[in-house]
């Protein structure tokens, strides 16, 4: 009550216009890796021949409702129809924004992927048409397509209405395969844990981490992270590459559209390393370069 009767939104333009990226290869071979922003926590991974989508949301609302309710200021990066065949999806927790069940439902129905999720999500993921359903326990892993992908804890919570406030579990994701670890941090406050995930993944890859809908801070900031503290997680997890998400698409809290990404490049202006962070543009995809062991090392000195 106290935030929402003392709201100070920062501004956001009413539509962000934006032309889609370029259609994603096929496919990736070996321990290549690209990676592809779609926006908000939308990320398409490709390795090994795999192509996995993190907390897919094409719909326009991220609400119970489709007439109220936070609303796209721009288009997903990708458009759905470019999509290449979509092997997994990785499910970091129930909110809207990240469990979209309109998306999910299109993706079981044209793809059939398989689907990985924190405890408590298998059934309504089987329910909107996922067949092969992985729900997993922080540090809990399965094996498949060649990878092992591995739940890890975040500082969050989970709800979709007034009386079910975490009934079912959230986390982040490490993939590991022949690219290495690769780690998707999805929607978190900053924690002690990056260290427990740097200590048991090391040497990282690549790692994705938050960096909006971060005000007012003593409200928001148990459950996310500020630029500021993305880029200490970043330290700590000794990832040499890493990646912004979840800002710029839906107005969560009081941070204005712009602040994430200007705080952040404020934030890595002292560093040597500022343009191994990588802040995408929505549709933007990388071939993320093989890791220099100079590189890795230097980043657990940091």
């Amino acid at each position: 009550m106290k935030w929402m009767l003392g709201r100070r939104i920062g501004p956001w333009p009413k539509w962000i216009t934006s032309e889609p990226g370029a259609p994603p290869p096929g496919s990736v071979p070996g321990d290549a890796l690209r990676i592809t922003f779609v926006n908000h926590a939308t990320v398409l991974m490709q390795t090994q021949g795999l192509n996995l989508l993190t907390d897919p949301v094409w719909s326009r609302r991220v609400s119970p409702v489709r007439f109220a309710g936070p609303k796209r200021h721009r288009d997903p990066g990708i458009r759905f129809e470019d999509l290449p065949r979509i092997d997994g999806v990785l499910i970091s927790h129930n909110h809207y924004d990240h469990f979209d069940r309109p998306t999910l439902r299109r993706l079981a129905a044209e793809h059939d992927p398989a689907a990985f999720c924190p405890l408590g999500l298998a059934k309504p993921l089987r329910a909107l048409g996922f067949g092969d359903v992985h729900e997993l326990d922080w540090w809990h892993s399965v094996e498949w397509g060649g990878v092992r992908l591995h739940c890890v804890p975040a500082q969050h919570f989970s709800a979709r209405g007034p009386f079910d406030r975490n009934r079912t579990l959230w986390g982040g994701w490490v993939m590991a395969g022949e690219a290495g670890n690769i780690y998707f941090a999805a929607d978190t406050g900053f924690g002690e844990f990056f260290r427990e995930v740097a200590s048991r993944f090391a040497p990282l890859r690549f790692a994705m981490l938050p960096i909006g809908a971060y005000e007012p801070e003593w409200f928001m900031g148990p459950i996310h992270m500020t630029p500021e503290q993305a880029v200490e997680a970043w330290s700590l997890l000794g990832a040499p590459e890493a990646m912004a998400i979840h800002f710029g698409t839906f107005s969560l809290a009081d941070d204005a559209e712009r602040a994430p990404v200007e705080r952040l490049q404020t934030a890595l202006l002292a560093r040597p390393d500022a343009e191994r962070f990588w802040i995408p543009v929505e549709g933007e995809g990388r071939m993320i370069p093989q890791p220099d062991p100079a590189v890795i090392a230097a980043g657990f000195d940091r």
